[in-house]
């Protein structure tokens, strides 16, 4: 007799699957893979479906689809006949955008035209704090790098009022916010004071360095209710840095990518992470079950999406599990794992991190087998036993060694990381 496979576990509601059999996708799910696979031809030729119900083995069958595998096809794969996409694209029925390459090469994403505005609009109901600013006109500014997720980031250096989108403005005008002289943040300054936003959304490096400059300036913001932390992933220390310039400002922790959409959105640092429901089914895939059973990758289904539709996308994200959501670790390659099988991720060096030091920002590369190096950059020195302290919690006789630095450069990508262990 053949035994039914089990169901793989899901991060959504409950309710968002409903109720099905054991051995068969619940229908939102089937109704939602029939659609991409309609869409898009490209899923078709690498694993064709059957007419009958889906059972969790063909689920199981349709292979995991790679960012590397999205720029090795060409973003024209997902389409039929190109030239509709490119007629698309003059009458504005399309857009396009290029993401940062950060795990592979850069790629072309298309989407139709007003998907990126709907996506956001469903995360935003997603969370209490960001709901309140649904279907209302409200200010916001975004610091964030200039090649972003949304489609509205400037590419050229537009005057103040050009850089004005309904309501919002996007604040820099280039990349890597340690380059910025102090002409570049007087001007910031002075459009936030001009604009007077209720919500600041940004990169959360950017949004330290914006409160250092700020706090350098002795200028507050009183307007901001509500900061939104994404584009890139943050530390604690940012997230107090951010506190103390914005006082009473509700912090949410807002995760996505250009290509996928937004996934994930809680309070930040309270580990209450959820899945935005109506963008996505997302699979949670055990990455380490003998030595860490609530870690686990994520394979993305996009939901109501016409152009590139992702099935069972690996977004190399590492997620983990807790008693009031989920934690996002980062990407699978930031993470340091232990011989006894601990992983190490930002969150664990940031409980170490003694409350009296303040630094603006920080990143910890290892250089050898054992040795590690954190570059930081505070005003003050870091104290006494900082080192040992990180050490012990790489653990296998690591040694750290302290770089106080006024710069930290990003990645050819443009974007930064906390923890940058050996590729393995």
């Amino acid at each position: 007799m053949e035994i039914a496979e089990s169901p793989p576990a899901f991060a959504n509601a409950p309710e968002t699957l409903g109720a099905a059999a054991t051995d068969r996708l619940p229908a939102p799910l089937e109704a939602e893979i029939r659609a991409i696979y309609e869409r898009s031809p490209l899923y078709a030729r690498r694993f064709p479906l059957h007419r009958e119900q889906l059972q969790w083995a063909c689920y199981r069958g349709i292979p995991v689809l790679t960012k590397q595998e999205i720029v090795q096809r060409g973003h024209t794969a997902f389409f039929s006949d190109y030239r509709e996409i490119e007629r698309g694209f003059a009458q504005k029925k399309y857009e396009y955008e290029h993401t940062s390459g950060t795990t592979s090469g850069p790629m072309t994403v298309v989407m139709e035209d007003g998907w990126w505005n709907a996506q956001t609009r469903r995360a935003y109901l997603a969370h209490p704090g960001l709901a309140r600013y649904v279907d209302r006109p409200y200010r916001k500014c975004v610091l964030a790098p200039v090649g972003c997720s949304s489609n509205l980031c400037p590419y050229e250096d537009h005057p103040f009022p050009h850089r004005y989108f309904d309501g919002t403005v996007y604040l820099n005008l280039s990349s890597d916010p340690f380059a910025f002289p102090e002409g570049e943040w007087d001007r910031i300054t002075r459009e936030l004071q001009a604009v007077q936003p209720e919500v600041i959304e940004g990169e959360p490096i950017y949004l330290s360095l914006l409160a250092r400059a700020l706090k350098k300036r002795q200028v507050g913001v009183p307007s901001v209710k509500t900061v939104i932390l994404t584009y890139g992933k943050a530390s604690l220390q940012h997230s107090r840095r951010i506190a103390e310039t914005f006082p009473g400002a509700e912090q949410v922790d807002l995760y996505g990518s250009t290509e996928a959409g937004y996934l994930f959105v809680g309070d930040a640092f309270k580990d209450n992470l959820r899945v935005i429901d109506a963008n996505a089914f997302i699979e949670l895939v055990p990455w380490r079950p003998e030595s860490d059973p609530d870690a686990f990758q994520i394979h993305v289904t996009t939901r109501g999406r016409v152009a590139m539709p992702l099935l069972r996308y690996h977004t190399g994200d590492i997620v983990r599990r807790t008693p009031t959501g989920f934690r996002i670790l980062g990407r699978e390659r930031d993470l340091h794992a232990r011989s006894d099988g601990v992983v190490v991720s930002a969150f664990e060096i940031d409980r170490v991190l003694p409350g009296e030091f303040q630094c603006w920002h920080w990143s910890l590369m290892q250089v050898s087998e054992q040795r590690w190096e954190l570059q930081y950059v505070a005003d003050e020195i870091a104290p006494e036993g900082f080192a040992e302290d990180i050490a012990s919690v790489l653990g296998d006789g690591a040694r750290v060694a302290l770089f106080r630095r006024k710069c930290i450069a990003p990645a050819a990508s443009g974007k930064f990381a906390l923890l940058k262990p050996l590729a393995k």
